[in-house]
Parts: structure tokens; C-alpha cells; sequence
């Protein structure tokens, strides 16, 4: 009986591990992507056609610039989903995006 439980763990543990592993965008299917949260199948089949087309992405800007709809901070969302270019993590948006001022910083000038 103790055998079974621990068996039943292990294989629990195992597969939720498995469940929070990193996609690389460069090799993954459209099942893999697709499991990516933020990446539907629409998404996932203009992911691979371009991928097809142009060859694997090289970093992150080049794949926000391939991919319409993918900004630098859908990019950082879906880096922290799992998603990652040649094995990198996307880790912030870049600091020289400039800041978008409000109503009241227009107004004030």
C-alpha cells in the first residue's frame, strides 16, 4: 500500500514539473505553444508560418518585430508564461520606451 502512495506521488510531482517547463519558441509545436498562457492557436499557427518563412527567431526584439501583436510587454508576459527565444527569458521592457504622460502632465505645460 505504501509503495502504491509513494508511486502516485512521485508521478504527480513528476508531471506537474512537467507542466511548468520552459517552451523555446524555436523548437516547440503548436500544442507546445498552445500550452503557453497568452498564446491561443491563432496565435501559436502565426508564430510557426513565420518561423517557417524567415527561419528561427534570434532574440526577443526580433520576435516582437515578426510577430503582429506581440509587444515588449505581452513579450515580458509571456516570458514569465514560459516562453522563451533561444533559451532566454525576456526580463522587462526596455527603459528606453518612452513614458507615456497622462491628461494632467499635458495640461499642466
Amino acid at each position: 500500500m505504501l509503495k502504491k502512495w509513494l508511486f502516485s506521488l512521485v508521478s504527480l510531482l513528476a508531471s506537474v514539473s512537467f507542466a511548468f517547463a520552459d517552451v523555446d519558441v524555436n523548437k516547440a509545436d503548436q500544442a507546445a505553444l498552445d500550452g503557453v498562457k497568452g498564446i491561443g492557436p491563432a496565435k501559436s499557427k502565426a508564430i510557426l508560418a513565420e518561423r517557417a518563412k524567415g527561419g528561427e527567431f534570434k532574440d526577443w526584439h526580433d520576435f516582437e518585430t515578426r510577430i503582429k501583436g506581440i509587444g515588449e510587454k505581452n513579450a515580458v508576459k509571456l516570458s514569465d508564461a514560459g516562453l522563451r527565444v533561444n533559451g532566454q527569458a525576456k526580463t522587462s521592457v526596455r527603459s528606453d520606451t518612452p513614458a507615456v504622460k497622462s491628461n494632467k502632465e499635458k495640461m499642466s505645460k
